[in-house]
């Protein structure tokens, strides 16, 4: 029988992970087809789930959120961050795991010298990963554009700020963790605060992938390296495909397929 993935998402059309999946699937042979599904209304995620019959899913913009609400249970990790990305269906239960932090973590090694982040951004995105970089001893600073979202990191004790309260510092790497740039040419936040933080930072990262942002323009007229959001999808559809095929496969084995996606 033919186990079903998919990715639910709004905007999802431009999702790389079907392709990532399927050629996993295909060359390890494992019976299995990933699809993507736009969901509008990220309330609807576990009535999809089951009527659709899906084993496994991951989540991108804007349900991270709601799929923490939607799991019977939840590992260790996600049910600290409030963010869940991938789902798995075992015996009639959702289970709800984060590998999005992990992606993100992992993709930021290369910036070895880095130990102050600014996220630009509050969403389940920035929640998972602020929570693992400052457990593995970075200083991670979230800015905003309204406060309501920072209320969860100023309780955990993060430095938070809105664009109106920012005050600029050196940040070794600055961080859209938005979605501005995706399907429009937006920055992340007012250019002003950009020119008072790309300047002194080693590096600008965008967890956004397959093009060019505003944002990531924005840092190389500044002559900064850049990263999109390639490294991170690549390791955290890793970490997704060991737990949708129960960790029959190795990190190593399944990148080895996982990476032609990303080889142009």
């Amino acid at each position: 029988m033919k186990h079903l993935f998919t990715i639910f998402g709004n905007p999802v059309s431009h999702s790389k992970s079907p392709m990532m999946h399927n050629l996993a699937f295909q060359a390890l042979n494992y019976n299995g087809c990933y699809t993507r599904y736009h969901l509008e209304d990220g309330t609807q995620l576990r009535q999809k789930f089951f009527e659709l019959d899906i084993k496994g899913a991951n989540i991108t913009v804007p349900h991270k959120e709601a799929a923490f609400k939607a799991c019977d249970e939840l590992d260790s990790f996600a049910k600290k961050v409030g963010a869940v990305n991938t789902i798995v269906q075992k015996e009639g239960k959702l289970y709800g795991y984060n590998t999005d932090a992990p992606g993100f973590l992992k993709a930021i090694e290369t910036f070895s010298n880095a130990k102050t982040v600014l996220f630009l951004g509050a969403g389940g995105t920035a929640q998972s990963s602020s929570v693992i970089l400052r457990d593995a001893g970075y200083e991670v600073t979230i800015l905003n554009r309204s406060a309501e979202r920072l209320k969860r990191y100023q309780e955990e004790g993060f430095e938070t700020y809105t664009f109106e309260t920012f005050q600029a510092k050196p940040y070794d790497l600055v961080v859209n963790m938005t979605s501005a740039g995706l399907e429009d040419e937006s920055l992340p936040c007012p250019a002003a605060i950009l020119e008072s933080v790309v300047p002194t930072a080693i590096a600008c990262i965008d967890v956004i992938y397959g093009k060019v942002t505003p944002f990531l323009q924005f840092a190389q007229t500044h002559g900064k390296p850049t990263k999109d959001g390639s490294d991170m999808l690549l390791y955290q559809g890793i970490i997704a495909f060991q737990y949708f095929t129960d960790e029959q496969f190795t990190f190593e084995e399944i990148e080895s397929h996982m990476k032609k996606v990303f080889i142009t």
